[in-house]
Protein backbone atom coordinates (compact mmCIF):
# COMPACT_ATOMS: atom_id res chain seq x y z
CA UNK A 1 0.00 0.00 0.00
CA UNK A 2 1.36 3.37 -1.03
CA UNK A 3 1.50 6.52 1.00
CA UNK A 4 -1.27 7.97 -1.13
CA UNK A 5 -3.67 5.12 -0.29
CA UNK A 6 -2.77 5.29 3.41
CA UNK A 7 -3.48 9.01 3.56
CA UNK A 8 -6.77 8.47 1.74
CA UNK A 9 -7.88 5.84 4.24
CA UNK A 10 -6.92 8.07 7.18
CA UNK A 11 -8.97 10.94 5.78
CA UNK A 12 -11.96 8.60 5.42
CA UNK A 13 -11.66 7.62 9.09
CA UNK A 14 -11.16 11.22 10.19
CA UNK A 15 -14.26 12.51 8.44
CA UNK A 16 -16.30 9.33 8.73
CA UNK A 17 -19.25 8.75 11.07
CA UNK A 18 -19.86 5.65 13.12
CA UNK A 19 -23.39 4.87 14.34
CA UNK A 20 -23.83 2.40 17.22
CA UNK A 21 -25.96 -0.65 16.55
CA UNK A 22 -29.12 -0.71 18.67
CA UNK A 23 -30.32 -4.01 20.06
CA UNK A 24 -34.13 -3.98 20.42
CA UNK A 25 -35.32 -6.40 23.11
CA UNK A 26 -39.03 -7.15 23.32
CA UNK A 27 -39.14 -8.02 26.99
CA UNK A 28 -41.74 -6.54 29.33
CA UNK A 29 -39.59 -6.72 32.46
CA UNK A 30 -36.69 -4.86 30.89
CA UNK A 31 -39.07 -2.43 29.17
CA UNK A 32 -40.91 -1.63 32.42
CA UNK A 33 -37.59 -1.11 34.25
CA UNK A 34 -36.36 1.16 31.45
CA UNK A 35 -39.47 3.39 31.51
CA UNK A 36 -39.66 3.38 35.31
CA UNK A 37 -36.09 4.68 35.69
CA UNK A 38 -36.74 7.31 33.03
CA UNK A 39 -39.92 8.38 34.84
CA UNK A 40 -38.13 8.63 38.20
CA UNK A 41 -35.35 10.78 36.74
CA UNK A 42 -37.81 13.09 34.97
CA UNK A 43 -39.94 13.35 38.14
CA UNK A 44 -36.84 14.15 40.24
CA UNK A 45 -35.76 16.89 37.86
CA UNK A 46 -39.25 18.33 37.37
CA UNK A 47 -40.43 18.21 41.01
CA UNK A 48 -37.31 18.56 43.14
CA UNK A 49 -34.76 20.31 40.92
CA UNK A 50 -37.09 22.64 39.01
CA UNK A 51 -40.11 23.17 41.26
CA UNK A 52 -38.68 22.82 44.77
CA UNK A 53 -35.05 23.94 44.28
CA UNK A 54 -35.82 26.24 41.32
CA UNK A 55 -32.52 25.28 39.72
CA UNK A 56 -33.46 27.22 36.59
CA UNK A 57 -33.01 30.48 38.54
CA UNK A 58 -30.07 32.65 39.51
CA UNK A 59 -30.19 33.57 43.22
CA UNK A 60 -29.16 36.41 45.52
CA UNK A 61 -29.15 36.87 49.34
CA UNK A 62 -31.01 39.68 51.05
CA UNK A 63 -29.38 42.89 52.34
CA UNK A 64 -31.42 44.50 55.09
CA UNK A 65 -31.70 47.46 57.46
CA UNK A 66 -34.06 47.63 60.44
CA UNK A 67 -35.34 50.38 62.73
CA UNK A 68 -37.85 50.03 65.56
CA UNK A 69 -40.08 52.37 67.55
CA UNK A 70 -41.91 51.32 70.73
CA UNK A 71 -44.97 53.14 72.09
CA UNK A 72 -46.87 52.96 75.39
CA UNK A 73 -47.07 54.36 78.95
CA UNK A 74 -47.35 52.71 82.39
CA UNK A 75 -48.45 54.12 85.77
CA UNK A 76 -46.81 52.45 88.81
CA UNK A 77 -47.11 53.06 92.54
CA UNK A 78 -44.46 51.36 94.73
CA UNK A 79 -43.23 51.86 98.27
CA UNK A 80 -39.75 52.78 97.01
CA UNK A 81 -40.46 54.81 93.89
CA UNK A 82 -43.93 56.14 94.72
CA UNK A 83 -46.31 57.14 91.92
CA UNK A 84 -44.49 57.17 88.61
CA UNK A 85 -45.45 57.31 84.94
CA UNK A 86 -43.04 55.39 82.71
CA UNK A 87 -42.69 56.53 79.12
CA UNK A 88 -40.64 55.31 76.17
CA UNK A 89 -37.45 57.13 77.16
CA UNK A 90 -37.36 55.23 80.47
CA UNK A 91 -38.48 51.66 79.76
CA UNK A 92 -36.96 51.22 76.25
CA UNK A 93 -33.17 51.03 76.19
CA UNK A 94 -32.02 52.59 73.92
CA UNK A 95 -35.15 54.72 73.25
CA UNK A 96 -34.81 54.35 69.46
CA UNK A 97 -33.60 50.85 68.72
CA UNK A 98 -32.35 49.32 65.50
CA UNK A 99 -32.32 45.57 64.90
CA UNK A 100 -32.46 44.94 68.65
CA UNK A 101 -34.30 46.74 71.46
CA UNK A 102 -34.83 46.13 75.18
CA UNK A 103 -38.09 46.69 77.05
CA UNK A 104 -37.92 47.05 80.84
CA UNK A 105 -40.46 44.78 82.62
CA UNK A 106 -39.17 44.44 86.20
CA UNK A 107 -36.53 46.05 88.41
CA UNK A 108 -34.87 46.33 91.80
CA UNK A 109 -34.44 49.95 92.91
CA UNK A 110 -31.74 51.10 95.33
CA UNK A 111 -32.36 54.84 95.81
CA UNK A 112 -30.23 57.56 97.40
CA UNK A 113 -26.84 55.88 97.12
CA UNK A 114 -23.81 57.99 98.03
CA UNK A 115 -20.06 57.41 98.16
CA UNK A 116 -19.57 56.29 101.78
CA UNK A 117 -18.82 53.30 104.03
CA UNK A 118 -21.24 50.50 104.89
CA UNK A 119 -21.28 46.77 105.81
CA UNK A 120 -20.93 44.34 102.91
CA UNK A 121 -23.79 41.99 101.96
CA UNK A 122 -23.34 38.75 104.00
CA UNK A 123 -21.85 35.67 102.30
CA UNK A 124 -19.10 33.14 103.03
CA UNK A 125 -16.35 35.60 102.07
CA UNK A 126 -17.65 38.76 103.79
CA UNK A 127 -18.82 37.48 107.20
CA UNK A 128 -16.40 38.24 110.04
CA UNK A 129 -15.90 38.04 113.79
CA UNK A 130 -13.20 40.71 114.21
CA UNK A 131 -11.14 43.20 112.21
CA UNK A 132 -8.49 40.55 111.62
CA UNK A 133 -10.95 38.73 109.34
CA UNK A 134 -11.06 41.73 106.99
CA UNK A 135 -8.26 42.94 104.74
CA UNK A 136 -7.90 46.63 104.05
CA UNK A 137 -7.83 47.42 100.32
CA UNK A 138 -9.21 44.02 99.27
CA UNK A 139 -11.37 44.33 96.18
CA UNK A 140 -13.41 41.17 95.60
CA UNK A 141 -14.52 40.64 92.01
CA UNK A 142 -18.04 39.74 93.14
CA UNK A 143 -18.10 42.27 95.98
CA UNK A 144 -19.68 45.70 96.08
CA UNK A 145 -16.67 47.81 97.04
CA UNK A 146 -13.18 47.98 98.59
CA UNK A 147 -12.75 46.68 102.13
CA UNK A 148 -11.67 49.15 104.82
CA UNK A 149 -10.32 46.49 107.20
CA UNK A 150 -13.13 47.02 109.76
CA UNK A 151 -15.60 44.36 110.92
CA UNK A 152 -18.94 46.05 111.53
CA UNK A 153 -22.47 45.06 112.48
CA UNK A 154 -24.71 44.16 109.50
CA UNK A 155 -27.63 43.08 111.68
CA UNK A 156 -28.23 42.03 115.27
CA UNK A 157 -26.77 38.56 114.62
CA UNK A 158 -24.39 39.09 111.69
CA UNK A 159 -21.16 41.02 111.24
CA UNK A 160 -19.55 41.70 107.85
CA UNK A 161 -16.49 43.49 106.56
CA UNK A 162 -16.97 47.19 105.92
CA UNK A 163 -16.51 48.48 102.36
CA UNK A 164 -16.03 51.83 100.69
CA UNK A 165 -18.75 51.86 98.03
CA UNK A 166 -22.05 53.33 96.85
CA UNK A 167 -24.12 52.94 100.01
CA UNK A 168 -26.62 51.60 100.92
CA UNK A 169 -25.69 48.49 98.95
CA UNK A 170 -28.08 46.80 96.58
CA UNK A 171 -29.85 43.65 97.79
CA UNK A 172 -31.03 41.76 94.71
CA UNK A 173 -32.05 38.51 96.40
CA UNK A 174 -35.75 39.37 96.29
CA UNK A 175 -37.26 39.99 92.85
CA UNK A 176 -40.61 41.83 92.81
CA UNK A 177 -43.61 39.66 91.95
CA UNK A 178 -45.64 40.29 89.89
CA UNK A 179 -43.37 42.25 87.56
CA UNK A 180 -43.52 46.00 88.22
CA UNK A 181 -43.92 46.84 84.53
CA UNK A 182 -45.91 43.74 83.59
CA UNK A 183 -48.38 45.94 81.71
CA UNK A 184 -45.71 46.34 79.04
CA UNK A 185 -47.38 43.48 77.17
CA UNK A 186 -49.82 46.08 75.77
CA UNK A 187 -47.00 48.15 74.28
CA UNK A 188 -46.63 48.15 70.52
CA UNK A 189 -43.55 48.28 68.33
CA UNK A 190 -43.35 49.55 64.77
CA UNK A 191 -40.72 47.65 62.78
CA UNK A 192 -39.47 49.36 59.63
CA UNK A 193 -37.48 47.04 57.42
CA UNK A 194 -35.89 47.94 54.09
CA UNK A 195 -34.41 45.17 51.94
CA UNK A 196 -32.74 44.83 48.58
CA UNK A 197 -31.41 42.17 46.22
CA UNK A 198 -28.52 43.97 44.45
CA UNK A 199 -28.06 41.36 41.72
CA UNK A 200 -31.64 41.90 40.50
CA UNK A 201 -31.80 45.63 41.37
CA UNK A 202 -34.83 44.90 43.54
CA UNK A 203 -35.75 47.04 46.57
CA UNK A 204 -38.73 46.91 48.89
CA UNK A 205 -39.81 47.59 52.47
CA UNK A 206 -42.22 45.88 54.85
CA UNK A 207 -44.55 48.92 54.82
CA UNK A 208 -46.29 47.79 51.65
CA UNK A 209 -47.88 49.99 48.99
CA UNK A 210 -51.43 49.65 50.33
CA UNK A 211 -50.43 50.81 53.86
CA UNK A 212 -51.10 54.50 54.58
CA UNK A 213 -50.70 56.61 57.74
CA UNK A 214 -54.30 56.14 58.88
CA UNK A 215 -54.10 52.37 58.55
CA UNK A 216 -50.71 52.27 60.27
CA UNK A 217 -52.07 54.04 63.38
CA UNK A 218 -54.87 51.52 63.88
CA UNK A 219 -53.58 48.15 62.65
CA UNK A 220 -51.98 45.39 64.74
CA UNK A 221 -50.24 42.36 63.30
CA UNK A 222 -52.21 39.12 63.21
CA UNK A 223 -51.26 36.01 61.22
CA UNK A 224 -54.83 35.54 59.97
CA UNK A 225 -56.61 38.89 59.90
CA UNK A 226 -53.71 41.28 59.22
CA UNK A 227 -50.45 39.48 58.30
CA UNK A 228 -48.87 42.53 56.60
CA UNK A 229 -49.23 45.10 59.41
CA UNK A 230 -45.74 46.13 60.69
CA UNK A 231 -47.08 47.12 64.14
CA UNK A 232 -46.75 44.37 66.75
CA UNK A 233 -48.18 44.07 70.27
CA UNK A 234 -45.42 42.83 72.59
CA UNK A 235 -47.72 40.43 74.41
CA UNK A 236 -48.72 38.85 71.08
CA UNK A 237 -45.07 38.45 70.06
CA UNK A 238 -44.25 36.58 73.29
CA UNK A 239 -47.38 34.43 72.96
CA UNK A 240 -46.50 33.56 69.35
CA UNK A 241 -43.08 32.48 70.65
CA UNK A 242 -44.81 30.00 72.97
CA UNK A 243 -44.19 31.92 76.22
CA UNK A 244 -46.29 33.63 78.87
CA UNK A 245 -45.55 37.34 79.11
CA UNK A 246 -46.23 37.66 82.87
CA UNK A 247 -43.79 34.82 83.63
CA UNK A 248 -41.13 36.08 81.25
CA UNK A 249 -41.44 39.63 82.58
CA UNK A 250 -40.18 38.60 86.04
CA UNK A 251 -36.58 37.78 85.07
CA UNK A 252 -36.52 38.73 81.40
CA UNK A 253 -35.41 36.86 78.31
CA UNK A 254 -34.65 37.17 74.60
CA UNK A 255 -37.22 36.90 71.82
CA UNK A 256 -36.38 36.61 68.14
CA UNK A 257 -38.56 38.34 65.53
CA UNK A 258 -37.82 36.64 62.21
CA UNK A 259 -38.63 38.32 58.90
CA UNK A 260 -38.43 36.03 55.89
CA UNK A 261 -38.03 37.75 52.51
CA UNK A 262 -37.74 34.64 50.31
CA UNK A 263 -39.15 35.69 46.92
CA UNK A 264 -39.61 34.33 43.42
CA UNK A 265 -38.93 37.35 41.23
CA UNK A 266 -40.28 35.61 38.12
CA UNK A 267 -43.67 36.65 39.50
CA UNK A 268 -44.89 40.27 39.81
CA UNK A 269 -43.40 42.46 42.55
CA UNK A 270 -46.52 42.42 44.77
CA UNK A 271 -46.06 38.67 45.34
CA UNK A 272 -42.86 39.43 47.25
CA UNK A 273 -43.79 40.32 50.84
CA UNK A 274 -42.37 39.57 54.32
CA UNK A 275 -43.43 36.60 56.42
CA UNK A 276 -43.09 36.96 60.22
CA UNK A 277 -42.37 34.33 62.87
CA UNK A 278 -41.28 34.45 66.52
CA UNK A 279 -39.21 32.30 68.88
CA UNK A 280 -37.51 32.50 72.28
CA UNK A 281 -33.73 32.60 71.83
CA UNK A 282 -32.27 32.39 75.34
CA UNK A 283 -31.92 29.04 77.08
CA UNK A 284 -34.92 27.96 79.13
CA UNK A 285 -33.91 24.64 80.64
CA UNK A 286 -35.51 23.73 84.00
CA UNK A 287 -32.70 21.24 84.66
CA UNK A 288 -30.00 23.91 84.22
CA UNK A 289 -31.57 27.15 85.39
CA UNK A 290 -28.36 28.99 86.38
CA UNK A 291 -28.44 32.76 85.69
CA UNK A 292 -31.85 32.71 83.98
CA UNK A 293 -33.43 35.57 82.08
CA UNK A 294 -31.88 38.83 80.96
CA UNK A 295 -30.84 41.76 83.18
CA UNK A 296 -28.31 44.53 83.60
CA UNK A 297 -27.73 47.56 85.85
CA UNK A 298 -27.72 51.27 85.21
CA UNK A 299 -27.91 54.36 87.42
CA UNK A 300 -29.54 57.79 87.44
CA UNK A 301 -27.30 60.49 88.94
CA UNK A 302 -28.20 63.80 90.52
CA UNK A 303 -26.86 66.27 93.09
CA UNK A 304 -28.59 67.35 96.30
CA UNK A 305 -28.73 70.82 97.84
CA UNK A 306 -25.26 70.37 99.31
CA UNK A 307 -23.88 69.54 95.83
CA UNK A 308 -23.18 65.95 96.88
CA UNK A 309 -23.53 63.35 94.17
CA UNK A 310 -26.33 60.86 94.70
CA UNK A 311 -27.66 58.13 92.49
CA UNK A 312 -30.50 55.64 92.14
CA UNK A 313 -29.26 52.20 91.10
CA UNK A 314 -31.60 50.14 88.95
CA UNK A 315 -31.19 46.44 88.28
CA UNK A 316 -33.28 46.10 85.16
CA UNK A 317 -35.03 42.90 84.09
CA UNK A 318 -36.68 42.84 80.72
CA UNK A 319 -37.13 41.32 77.31
CA UNK A 320 -34.70 41.93 74.50
CA UNK A 321 -36.23 41.66 71.05
CA UNK A 322 -33.84 40.78 68.22
CA UNK A 323 -35.11 41.42 64.69
CA UNK A 324 -33.50 38.87 62.37
CA UNK A 325 -33.98 39.32 58.62
CA UNK A 326 -33.15 36.57 56.13
CA UNK A 327 -34.18 35.47 52.67
CA UNK A 328 -33.14 34.49 49.18
CA UNK A 329 -34.55 35.61 45.85
CA UNK A 330 -34.44 33.78 42.56
CA UNK A 331 -35.01 34.80 38.96
CA UNK A 332 -34.86 32.89 35.68
CA UNK A 333 -31.43 32.76 34.07
CA UNK A 334 -30.45 30.82 30.96
CA UNK A 335 -27.07 29.69 32.37
CA UNK A 336 -28.32 27.57 35.33
CA UNK A 337 -31.16 26.35 33.11
CA UNK A 338 -28.72 24.96 30.53
CA UNK A 339 -26.48 23.50 33.24
CA UNK A 340 -29.35 21.64 34.90
CA UNK A 341 -30.78 20.55 31.55
CA UNK A 342 -27.39 19.03 30.72
CA UNK A 343 -27.34 17.29 34.09
CA UNK A 344 -30.78 15.83 33.34
CA UNK A 345 -29.61 14.47 30.00
CA UNK A 346 -26.56 13.00 31.73
CA UNK A 347 -28.83 11.21 34.19
CA UNK A 348 -30.97 9.84 31.37
CA UNK A 349 -27.87 8.44 29.65
CA UNK A 350 -27.39 6.16 32.68
CA UNK A 351 -30.68 4.36 32.06
CA UNK A 352 -29.29 2.12 29.27
CA UNK A 353 -26.27 0.82 31.27
CA UNK A 354 -28.55 0.03 34.24
CA UNK A 355 -30.97 -1.90 32.03
CA UNK A 356 -28.09 -3.73 30.32
CA UNK A 357 -26.72 -4.73 33.72
CA UNK A 358 -30.15 -5.97 34.81
CA UNK A 359 -30.65 -7.85 31.55
CA UNK A 360 -27.24 -9.55 31.62
CA UNK A 361 -27.33 -10.36 35.34
CA UNK A 362 -30.86 -11.34 36.37
CA UNK A 363 -32.66 -12.43 33.17
CA UNK A 364 -33.11 -16.15 32.40
CA UNK A 365 -31.95 -15.68 28.81
CA UNK A 366 -28.94 -13.56 29.72
CA UNK A 367 -26.51 -15.74 27.71
CA UNK A 368 -28.67 -15.33 24.61
CA UNK A 369 -28.79 -11.55 25.10
CA UNK A 370 -25.05 -11.42 25.70
CA UNK A 371 -24.42 -13.28 22.44
CA UNK A 372 -26.18 -10.54 20.50
CA UNK A 373 -24.99 -7.71 22.68
CA UNK A 374 -21.28 -8.38 22.32
CA UNK A 375 -19.59 -9.35 19.03
CA UNK A 376 -16.17 -10.87 19.61
CA UNK A 377 -13.86 -10.49 16.61
CA UNK A 378 -10.71 -12.47 16.15
CA UNK A 379 -8.29 -10.04 14.57
CA UNK A 380 -6.36 -12.91 12.95
CA UNK A 381 -9.48 -14.23 11.29
CA UNK A 382 -10.07 -12.46 7.97
CA UNK A 383 -13.47 -14.09 7.46
CA UNK A 384 -15.28 -11.66 9.82
CA UNK A 385 -13.45 -8.36 9.56
CA UNK A 386 -14.68 -5.26 11.34
CA UNK A 387 -13.52 -3.21 8.38
CA UNK A 388 -11.94 -4.30 5.14
CA UNK A 389 -8.17 -4.37 5.02
CA UNK A 390 -8.21 -1.76 2.32
CA UNK A 391 -10.02 0.64 4.65
CA UNK A 392 -8.11 0.03 7.91
CA UNK A 393 -6.83 3.14 9.67
CA UNK A 394 -4.29 3.46 12.40
CA UNK A 395 -4.87 6.57 14.53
Amino acid sequence: MGCKDCCSNCLQCLFGYTSPVQLVINNKRVGVLFRLIQLLIIAYVAVYVCWFMRAYQDTDSVISSVSTKVKGNILTNSSIGGVHVWDVSEYVIPPQGESSFFVLTNMILTPNQTQSKCPEIPDELTKCESDSDCKEGLNEVHGNGVQTGQCVQYSDAIKTCEVQAWCPLENDTIIPQPAILGAAEDFTVLIKNNIQYPKFRFKKRNILHHINSTYLKSCTFDHITDPHCPVFRLGDIVTEAGEDFSDMALKGGIIGIFIDWSCDLDFPEHFCFPKYSFSRLDNKNPENNVAPGYNFRFAKYFKDNENSETRTLIKAFGIRFDVIVFGKAGKFNIVPTIVNLGATLAFLSLVNPVCDWFMLTFMKDRDYYAKHKFIHINQKDDTVPLVSKSNQCIL
